[in-house]
């Protein structure tokens, strides 16, 4: 049940936000931070962030149960109770720190907007994964429509450096745990897409975690496996002398070039160049054969 308890918010959460978004989301002097109890609020379904770190979660929980929570939550009404548009990390601390209320402002959100704030909200904060990152942008394209250049403009990022996070989404589901888990950074990745052959790059991932290379070391790596060998040679089988002698006479007798090949079953063919329409008659005439 919420109880209303205080008017207006200062800038706060909204300061992070009034950049990205403009006068819309400033807090007007209607609005209060109401105290909601916890087990009314769900996290947001949008939420880009899918790995809290639990040490740093135990500190702010500390911390509130020390002195409560400063900055009140976004929150909006849904059907059973709330959804949080941002501060699932105090949101998720009070849980730890056993509170039964959190402070919290209700907006009259609908689904685009409760998605672009979480998002954005998330990515001001820098605290996001390589890949939750590559997938927060790649909401804003898909799900808002946006542009590369207006996340961009919006979020103060170059348009490279939004495309090399955006490549991340093409590495293999292997790679992603890795990366996503820490165990690759941003680096490793970046070069693990640089390598011709997809299906090596999984194989190539976990050498990479397991020798502790370089981001140098796998640069060098990629280059060799992108290096095409040629693929060798068969050598041709030797021929006989009775073959070659043949080859011989009939290139002296057609006045052109003659080849003999066989196979291990004594089959084969021959094969006699010619030059032109005229060459070929020539030739048909020394083998007496008449098209007329």
């Amino acid at each position: 049940m919420a109880n209303k308890n205080s008017k207006g918010l200062g800038k706060g959460l909204d300061a992070i936000f009034s950049s990205a978004f403009g006068a819309e989301t400033e807090t007007t002097p209607e609005e209060t931070v109401t105290e909601i109890n916890l087990d009314e609020i769900r996290p947001n379904p949008y939420q880009p962030r899918k790995t809290f770190d639990d040490e740093a979660l135990k500190e702010l929980a500390a911390s509130i149960e020390e002195s409560g929570v400063f900055q009140p939550i976004l929150v909006r009404k849904s059907v059973n109770g709330y959804e949080i548009i941002a501060g699932e990390r105090r949101f998720r601390a009070s849980q730890l720190a056993k509170k039964e209320t959190i402070p919290a402002i209700v907006r009259d959100f609908d689904e685009q907007k409760m998605m672009e704030v979480a998002v954005l909200e998330n990515l001001q904060r820098e605290d996001l994964t390589p890949l939750e990152e590559a997938e927060a942008y790649d909401t804003l394209l898909k799900k808002l429509h946006l542009t590369q250049a207006e996340i961009s403009e919006r979020l103060g990022k170059s348009r490279p450096y939004i495309a090399n996070y955006l490549r991340l989404l093409g590495l293999p589901a292997a790679t992603k745990k890795l990366l996503q888990a820490k165990k690759l950074s941003m680096g490793q990745a970046r070069t693990l897409l640089g390598l011709k052959d997809k299906q090596k790059i999984n194989r190539l991932a976990e050498r990479t975690v397991k020798d502790n290379l370089t981001v140098r070391q796998l640069e060098q790596l990629v280059n060799e496996m992108n290096q095409v060998k040629p693929k060798p040679k068969k050598k041709a089988k030797a021929k006989s002398p009775y073959l070659q002698a043949s080859e011989h006479q009939l290139g002296d007798k057609f006045g052109t070039k003659v080849n003999i090949s066989e196979n291990k079953q004594g089959k084969g063919k021959i094969e006699i160049d010619y030059l032109s329409t005229d060459d070929l008659n020539r030739i048909l005439e020394l083998l007496d054969v008449n098209l007329d």
